[in-house]
C-alpha cells in the first residue's frame, strides 16, 4: 500500500479533476468520522453508560482500522498488494460502499435501541474507512510529483478537517434538535434518518467517482516482499508508535470535549452549546492543514508562503465563523492560536520533523493548562489543541516510511494499523475519567504528545536528510 511506481509518475499530466473528486470524498469521510464525537455523549445518556462504556464507540470504530489493515497486510505479504492488482478506483469504490452499508445499519440499531448493534454498525463503518485510508491517501500521493506529496496530502486532509468542522454543528443539530423527540428526551430513533442521509451522500459520491476518469497507477511487475523486513528500520517502528499516540490523542481529546465543557468548574454548557465549540477544535485542524499545505510547498518563496498563509488563515477563520453559532467575541481567542501556529511553522522552517516536535510541545503545554485551570482558560486551552494537530498525520507518515525502498508498502500498512490508537487511548482515558474525573483524565493525551515530540526530535537528529523532500530520503 502507498507504493509509488516512479516509472508511471514520470509523465507530466494534469490531475486537477481527479484530485478535486477525491477531495470531495475526504470531506465526507471527515464529516462522518467526527459524528462519533456527537454520538458518544448522546449514547452515553441514552443508554446510561459510564465514560468507559461510551468510549466503546471509538474502540469499535478505530479497532476496525487495525483489523482491516492487518488483513490487508497479511494478504499483501503473501499474495501481493491487492490495491495494485485491483486498481485504486475499485478500491476506493469498495471502501465507499462498505462505509455506506455501515451507515445503513444504524437504522436497525436505532429501531431496536440496542447499544451492541450501534457498535456493530460503527465497526462496519470503520472497515469502510480503513479501505479508504489505504487507497485514497495513497492515491493522492500519486497524483503529482513526490516533492509535493506532503503538501498535497495536507491540502486534502484540510478538506477532511472541513468535514470534521461542520459535523458537530450540522450533525449535532440533526441528532440533538431536528430529529429528537418532541419533548426533548433522548431517543435512539434520532440517529436513523441522519445516517441514512449520510449513506445516500456516500453513494452519490461513489457514483461521481465511477463516472470520472481516474488515472491508473498499477504496476504489472510488482515485487512481493515477504517477511517482516520493514521492522528492521528503527524509525519506522518509532513512527508506528508515534502514529498510535497521535490518533489516540486527537480522538481522545475530541471525544471528551463536550463532556469537558459540561463540567461545572469549566463552563457548565449543555450539548447544544458544546457542539459549536467542538467545531472550533476540528476547525483548528482545518486551518493548520491549509497552512501546512502552503508551508510544505517547496516551489514557493518565503515571501509568497507568508502572503498565502495569511490569506488562507483569514479565509478559513471567516468560514468557521459563518458555520458556528457563536459570536465573534466568543471565538476571537482563536486568533491568538492562529498567530502562534503561523509563527511555529516559520520556526520549524517547513522541516517535517522539527515542525512536528514544536507542535507536539505546544499541545503538551495546552493540555497541562486545561488540567490545572478552570473556566475559559481551560476551555481555550483544550480547543487550541486542534490547530496544532493539523500536520501531525502527514508528517508522521512521511517520516515513518522514508527510505524504506521495497518495504514501503509493508511499512505503510503498519503505519495505518497504528490508527488502532484511536480505539485504545480513549478507552484508557474513559477509565480515568470514571475514577478521577474528566479534567484529570487528560493526562493520557499528555503522554501521547510527549511521544510525538520525542519522535520528531529523533527524526530531526537521525533522519536529517528527509527534511527537504521525500524523494531525497528514499535512498
Amino acid at each position: 500500500m502507498f507504493m509509488i511506481n516512479k516509472e508511471v509518475k514520470t509523465q507530466s499530466r494534469n490531475y486537477t479533476i481527479p484530485l478535486i473528486t477525491i477531495t470531495l470524498l475526504f470531506f465526507m469521510w471527515g464529516f462522518i468520522t467526527c459524528m462519533n464525537d456527537i454520538l458518544i455523549p448522546y449514547l452515553k445518556q441514552l443508554f446510561k453508560l459510564t465514560f468507559f462504556e461510551s468510549m466503546l464507540v471509538q474502540f469499535c470504530f478505530f479497532g476496525a482500522y487495525f483489523i482491516g489493515s492487518l488483513i490487508y497486510f497479511l494478504i499483501s505479504i503473501s499474495k501481493g498488494d491487492p490495491i495494485n492488482k485491483a486498481g485504486y478506483k475499485k478500491g476506493i469504490l469498495f471502501g465507499i460502499f462498505l462505509a455506506a452499508f455501515g451507515c445503513i445499519l444504524f437504522y436497525p440499531a436505532a429501531t431496536f435501541s440496542y447499544y451492541p448493534l450501534f457498535l456493530g454498525a460503527l465497526f462496519i463503518l470503520g472497515l469502510g474507512f480503513t479501505v479508504l485510508q489505504i487507497t485514497a491517501n495513497a492515491y493522492v500521493s500519486l497524483l503529482g510529483s513526490e516533492e509535493s506529496a506532503s503538501s498535497r496530502l495536507n491540502m486534502t486532509q484540510a478538506f477532511n478537517a472541513f468535514g470534521t468542522t461542520i459535523a458537530p454543528v450540522l450533525g449535532g443539530h440533526l441528532i440533538f434538535e431536528f430529529f429528537s423527540a418532541p419533548d426533548g428526551s433522548f431517543s435512539a430513533v434520532a440517529t436513523r434518518i441522519p445516517y441514512l442521509i449520510f449513506a445516500g451522500i456516500l453513494l452519490l459520491v461513489a457514483l461521481l467517482i465511477s463516472r470520472v476518469k481516474l488515472p491508473s497507477f498499477q504496476s504489472q511487475e510488482e515485487e512481493i516482499v515477504k517477511g517482516w523486513g520493514a521492522l528492521e528500520f528503527s524509525h519506522l517502528k518509532f513512527g508506528v508508535f508515534a502514529m498510535f499516540c497521535y490518533v489516540g490523542g486527537e480522538v481522545a481529546v475530541g471525544s471528551f470535549i463536550i463532556s469537558f465543557l459540561e463540567q461545572p468548574q469549566i463552563m457548565g454548557f449543555n450539548e447544544i452549546i458544546s457542539k459549536n465549540y467542538l467545531a472550533l477544535y476540528w476547525g483548528g485542524a482545518m486551518i493548520g492543514r491549509f497552512l501546512g499545505a502552503i508551508s510544505l510547498n517547496q516551489s514557493l518563496s518565503q515571501a509568497k508562503k507568508a502572503i498565502y498563509m495569511l490569506g488562507a488563515a483569514a479565509a478559513v477563520f471567516l468560514v468557521i465563523f459563518s458555520i458556528v453559532d457563536l459570536s465573534f467575541a466568543q471565538i476571537s481567542f482563536f486568533l491568538v492560536f492562529i498567530v502562534l501556529n503561523f509563527a511555529a511553522f516559520f520556526v520549524g522552517k517547513a522541516a517535517p520533523a522539527r515542525t512536528l516536535s514544536i507542535f507536539a510541545a505546544i499541545n503538551v503545554v495546552l493540555l497541562i493548562s486545561a488540567m490545572v485551570n478552570h473556566g475559559e482558560l481551560a476551555m481555550y486551552s483544550i480547543l487550541g489543541i486542534g490547530i496544532f494537530n493539523s500536520i501531525m498525520f502527514s508528517n508522521i507518515y512521511t517520516l515513518a516510511i522514508s527510505g524504506l525502498g521495497k518495504y514501503t508498502s509493508q511499512g505503510s500498512s503498519l503505519v495505518v494499523m497504528a490508527i488502532l490508537g484511536g480505539a485504545i487511548v480513549p478507552i484508557f482515558q474513559g477509565f480515568l475519567a470514571d475514577q478521577f474525573g474528566v479534567q484529570h483524565s487528560f493526562i493520557i493525551p499528555v503522554f501521547c504528545y510527549l511521544v510525538i515530540l520525542i519522535f520528531g526530535a529523533y527524526c530531526t537528529k537521525y533522519l536529517g536528510h528527509v527534511e527537504t523532500t521525500e524523494a531525497k530520503s528514499g535512498h
